[in-house]
């Protein structure tokens, strides 16, 4: 698969460098690029081997995927559809906004939001008081479980709906405060170190300073700091080293 290389958006990251080593020891990270780690953690992996191309895989599961591309519709079941084993949808994503994944399909997660959900006509008509009836499908051709009938009349699927009720008043309107309204995985008033291996941990001095100790840093002033942009291209190849490398920082930005 050629990935497309279009980049909607980019992050900013903040690397310490230790120049002697040849290798990153931690970087700095703001919320975005948190979120856009943890979010790779759930991508089916399907997905993964689409945006990597099964060619590039370590292992078996390129060869997996390439088997199930390859196989003839005369060996499969009628109602299985191929695309929802090979490109299956990411599941939605946190918050109210969206969080910037960096891949080429940056509408993974998203193809839900403006999408038309189903439910049965009898359930309607009952005023959502049927509690047999609380069934919804994605396809406008599902029929009911409980009475059969066909579930076309279409609702629509909210991402990320923070429900008001008397008692969260006070919590909703100090989300701004809070961070509740951000969206994504983690908060943004604070600062992330994030290591080589990509273990992330809230960002101090005193960790930086052990951090320093751990890595046996005689002299501080020998460290250099490096600003790096990630795309699309450095997303993707965030994603591919960490399947394959403990040194996903170092080998992605200091390779060349």
């Amino acid at each position: 698969m050629e990935a497309s290389t279009k980049t909607t958006s980019s992050i900013n990251l903040k690397l310490l460098i230790d120049p002697r080593g040849q290798r990153v020891l931690f970087a700095e990270a703001k919320k975005d690029f948190v979120d856009f780690l943890f979010t790779l953690m759930s991508l089916p992996v399907g997905t993964v081997i689409n945006l990597l191309s099964s060619n590039a895989m370590i292992g078996t599961l390129g060869k997996l995927y390439q088997s199930i591309e390859n196989l003839d519709d005369t060996y499969l079941q009628p109602n299985v559809d191929r695309e929802t084993v090979l490109n299956p949808k990411a599941p939605a994503l946190y918050g109210a906004n969206a969080i910037p994944l960096l891949l080429p399909n940056n509408n993974i997660g998203q193809e839900h939001a403006d999408k038309n959900m189903y439910v049965c006509s009898n359930m309607i008509s009952s005023g959502y008081s049927r509690s047999d009836h609380l069934y919804v499908a994605d396809d406008s051709k599902a029929i009911c479980p409980q009475c059969k009938s066909r579930m076309s009349v279409a609702v629509n699927y909210v991402v990320g709906a923070q429900k008001i009720g008397e008692n969260e008043l006070h919590s909703t309107s100090s989300s701004s405060s809070c961070g509740c309204g951000e969206g994504g995985f983690v908060k943004g008033v604070v600062t992330y170190m994030v290591m080589d291996d990509l273990e992330v941990s809230p960002m101090s001095t005193i960790s930086s300073i052990a951090l320093l100790n751990k890595f046996d840093v005689k002299e501080i002033g020998g460290l250099q700091e490096k600003m790096v942009s990630i795309g699309v291209n450095e997303g993707l190849k965030l994603l591919k080293a960490a399947l394959q490398s403990k040194t996903v920082l170092t080998d992605v930005f200091l390779a060349e």
